[in-house]
C-alpha cells in the first residue's frame, strides 16, 4: 500500500477531510490515516499520478511532504 506523509493534520476533522479527498480520486480506496505519524496509506486499483494526489490534498489546506 502506498504511504504519503501529510503536513498539518491535527484532529478527527482533518482525518475525515483527507480521507474524503483521497477517496474522491479515481483509483484510490481503503484510505487509512495515522495522526501520530502524519501519514495516509491507501490501495490503488490503477496508477494514480502523485500530482493528482498532491492537488487533492493541497485543495483542502494540507501539504504532502516529500
Amino acid at each position: 500500500m502506498p504511504t504519503i506523509r501529510i503536513k498539518g493534520m491535527r484532529c478527527g476533522h482533518c482525518v475525515a477531510s483527507v480521507t474524503s479527498a483521497l477517496n474522491a480520486i479515481d483509483g484510490i480506496s481503503e484510505v487509512n490515516i495515522s495522526l501520530e505519524k502524519s501519514e495516509a496509506t491507501f490501495k490503488q486499483s490503477k496508477d494514480v499520478p502523485m500530482a493528482a494526489i498532491k492537488k487533492a490534498i493541497d485543495a483542502i489546506g494540507f501539504e504532502v511532504m516529500d
